[in-house]
């Protein structure tokens, strides 16, 4: 079929024609030139693990070792350095989680960041209510996040009251027994209103939820549990790992005391490239993070015989800033801001829902099930696909430089980077998964 109507082609055409159409009428589409490696012909579904990098970066990091680093060497810090974890962290702000100026910095790991401000609300919320002593978060939540809660909750003699994911209405095969009871596919549900209304009250400190679900993509209506929490009387810290630069995202507008994210994702900032931190202005003076060094002081020469902490977000920095390990993620906020994070987010919906159709035709009839929303105002920018066989199948994928991830049990990811990422790569990718499914079953 050849047409030049991309709805008809969408609607009515083959899966090709469809990719082709789709591509043709991307308003995204020359943006996917600036990255390396996108003129191959590898398949690059991790772009919620690790992004590609833009050309810009590879020539922003050779200029920065040979005319900053190599040329001002230590004058760096006084001329640019000490201010970039600000002057980036703002960028954040502005281009991908709706922050005003002054609330958003760069950092540490996101796992570092993540204690820092979980310990430092629990710290606050037990020192306003002693009887405040429980962190809540769901149990499908990233591992890292239910570890840190573990142990923030022993070191500080709190606990931990666990959240179960509520089943998605809209689940891709969700069904019920005659029992009533829901099966694991149902995972592609997460926190609801409804679930997080029953686990706060007058003992709860902080809740810590993720915007996207690592595992799933469902994504989390953040306002509405915002204000639950609120309404609690505790404080929320929110892990934007998966969606900062996928998804909108408003901190200021849906009333955020605290979040997290990591910029080696959709950010595009690197293997290991530092998070971010965002902390309400109302809250900064108030809160004392508990992982004191040099870089969060007053006066941060001054080499004082004590601690004294900075005023406004300094004082969630500790020790030296990782400057080499910030530069890349710049060139992808200047271009989330060129674009526009709700084009991103209209792209995204676009290609998951392309995913999502592709694998009705061709894998649902192998077995393979969609563990992920199908309303796309419940996913966010990943799509996970079940079969047993997924552990075998990407291993084999990856030596035909077709790159998905996999994750327990027996899922394997789609992510799919909006500036990145194509149609036609899109289909060529599932096509692959299906032969590999059919291989290993």
């Amino acid at each position: 079929m050849t047409t030049t109507d991309p709805t008809e082609a969408v609607a009515t055409g083959s899966l090709e024609d469809a990719a082709s159409a789709l591509d043709a009428a991307d308003p995204l589409r020359a943006h996917r030139d600036a990255f390396v490696g996108a003129e191959t012909s590898l398949v690059y579904f991790d772009g919620n693990s690790l992004g590609r990098p833009l050309r810009a970066s590879v020539e922003r990091l050779a200029a920065f070792a040979r005319d900053e680093w190599g040329g001002r060497l230590i004058r760096g810090w006084d001329e640019s350095w000490m201010q970039l974890p600000f002057d980036i962290g703002d960028a954040v702000g502005r281009a991908a989680i709706g922050a005003s100026a002054g609330q958003t910095v760069i950092g540490d790991s996101t796992t570092v960041l993540l204690y820092k401000l979980v310990r430092a609300a629990f710290d606050a919320a037990v020192a306003a209510d002693p009887a405040r002593v429980e962190i809540v978060v769901d149990r499908d939540n990233f591992p890292t996040d239910r570890y840190l809660v573990e142990g923030i909750a022993a070191e500080r003699g709190g606990r931990v009251r666990w959240i179960v994911p509520t089943p998605s209405p809209h689940a891709a095969g969700a069904s019920r027994g005659a029992s009533g009871r829901v099966g694991p596919v149902d995972l592609a549900g997460g926190v609801s209103a409804s679930a997080l209304r029953s686990a706060v009250g007058s003992e709860t400190a902080v809740v810590l939820l993720s915007h996207v679900a690592y595992r799933s993509g469902y994504l989390t209506d953040a306002a509405a549990l915002t204000r639950i929490a609120h309404d609690a009387g505790a404080l929320i810290v929110w892990d934007l790992c998966h969606s900062a630069g996928s998804v909108p995202v408003q901190a200021d507008a849906w009333d955020f005391d605290l979040a997290v994210g990591c910029t080696y994702k959709y950010l595009n900032g690197g293997p290991g490239s530092p998070a971010f931190a965002y902390v309400a202005s109302r809250l900064q003076d108030r809160l004392a993070q508990p992982i004191q060094g040099w870089m969060g002081t007053a006066d941060v020469f001054a080499m004082g015989p004590s601690y004294r902490p900075a005023d406004g977000m300094r004082r969630f920095l500790s020790g030296t800033p990782p400057i080499v390990g910030m530069l890349a993620m710049q060139d992808t906020l200047d271009l989330l801001e060129e674009v526009g994070i709700e084009a991103v987010r209209a792209k995204s919906v676009a290609l998951t829902e392309f995913a999502v159709r592709v694998a009705d035709e061709l894998l649902a009839p192998l077995g393979v099930t969609v563990a992920s929303p199908r309303d796309p105002a419940e996913r966010g920018g990943h799509v996970t696909l079940s079969h047993p066989a997924m552990r075998a199948v990407t291993a084999r994928l990856w030596t035909q430089d077709v790159i998905p991830d996999y994750r327990d049990p027996g899922g394997l990811r789609i992510g799919l980077s909006p500036l990145s990422t194509s149609f036609a790569e899109t289909l060529a990718g599932l096509r692959a998964v299906e032969a590999a499914v059919r291989a290993e079953s």
